[in-house]
């Protein structure tokens, strides 16, 4: 470990000017914020920026390191690493119940927001949080979580049959797709993790009256939403990706796309049900409150409202004369966001940054 550190510190003293690596420094779960990084150092290369190794972070100085999360950067055992500093602040309101970590990392952005050079936010409500911290606006950059439209096929009743014949779900029933992680920790996840609204998700899926419903999951620790369906008889197939480029297959079989949280960044499945042509139907959350117009491009309930998303689930089961024009306005939407058109987003956020080109 030491003669690691030590050849570190050497490349950055002797082989790199200061400020022009980029470290990009991810929770290695091999989840979203690691996906997201991943997308990111593409973005960050195709605009002349050189991405370092990030396990040198701590072993370098005078570069510029990007951490894919607030509690990363904010809430971890060591001081703050001598670099250029950034990081995204997806979510956490602190005084939120049971999530003591949120305001352990809004109270230390409070102190230490001089140290820090960029935040990316991707929706309203998080950039008035972080600007109440009390650090310079300039250094805030609201950017979306975005989305490759190339990894979506809008849905054709073709598509849909293969997909769900490909999964074993019924070809006639009523699918709804609920593709986040919403258990606490990595395993079976029988703890529900609440500001997902796993809770939310169970009670609405009761209520939804179709003649035939089956909910399919994804994403890992979903123990508490599949121990709630079984009592609830309510048929259901979950399946974890290896491969999340692979997520549109799951897109493919749905009929509705459903997020019933109460706190979220994004979150992803907004702007992916959107592209792949699938009604969404989502709490007031996160880049949902930003980019969901109610009946537009999908539909909008307040968090908690259980009966409410049920109720618009339903809408779109029984409503099929209305979705073309809906699932339409969401493909223009899911395009609007995508990282290409993002581009000058992040260049902005990176100039200055580190060194481009």
């Amino acid at each position: 470990m030491r003669s690691v550190a030590r050849r570190g510190a050497r490349l950055a003293t002797f082989a790199w000017p200061p400020h022009s690596r980029l470290f990009l420094v991810g929770e290695q779960a091999r989840w979203s914020v690691d996906h997201d990084l991943a997308v990111l150092a593409r973005i960050a290369g195709e605009l002349g920026a050189r991405i370092a190794r990030p396990q040198l972070v701590r072993a370098s100085r005078d570069q510029a390191a990007f951490y894919g999360s607030h509690f990363t950067l904010l809430t971890g055992p060591w001081d703050l690493p001598p670099h250029r500093l950034g990081c995204a602040y997806f979510h956490g309101r602190p005084g939120t119940p049971g999530m003591p970590e949120f305001d352990e990392a809004y109270a230390a952005l409070r102190r230490v927001h001089g140290r820090i050079d960029r935040i990316q936010v991707t929706h309203g409500e998080m950039e008035e949080l972080v600007l109440s911290a009390g650090i310079d606006a300039a250094k805030v950059h609201r950017i979306p979580i975005g989305i490759d439209p190339g990894l979506f096929t809008p849905q054709t009743p073709e598509l849909r049959t293969e997909a769900r014949e490909a999964l074993g779900i019924p070809r006639d029933a009523f699918v709804v797709g609920s593709f986040h992680k919403d258990g606490v920790g990595w395993d079976e996840g029988a703890e529900p993790k609440l500001i997902k609204g796993p809770d939310t998700l169970v009670a609405a899926l009761r209520a939804l009256d179709v003649p035939e419903k089956h909910v399919l999951l994804s994403a890992p620790a979903r123990g508490y939403v599949q121990a709630g369906l079984r009592a609830a008889g309510i048929p259901f197939t979950h399946r974890v990706l290896d491969h999340y480029p692979e997520i549109g297959s799951l897109y493919a079989a749905l009929d509705a796309y459903v997020v019933p949280s109460r706190q979220e960044g994004g979150p992803k499945g907004v702007l992916e049900a959107l592209a792949a042509g699938v009604p969404l139907v989502t709490t007031r959350v996160g880049q949902a409150a930003d980019i969901v117009r109610h009946g537009e491009n999908g539909w909008l309930v307040e968090p908690e409202d259980a009966e409410g998303l049920a109720h618009w689930l339903g809408h779109v089961a029984s409503n099929p004369e209305e979705l073309p024009q809906v699932i339409a306005a969401g493909l223009e939407t899911a395009r609007a966001n995508s990282y290409e058109a993002q581009l000058p987003l992040w260049k902005g956020f990176l100039e200055g940054f580190v060194r481009l080109g």
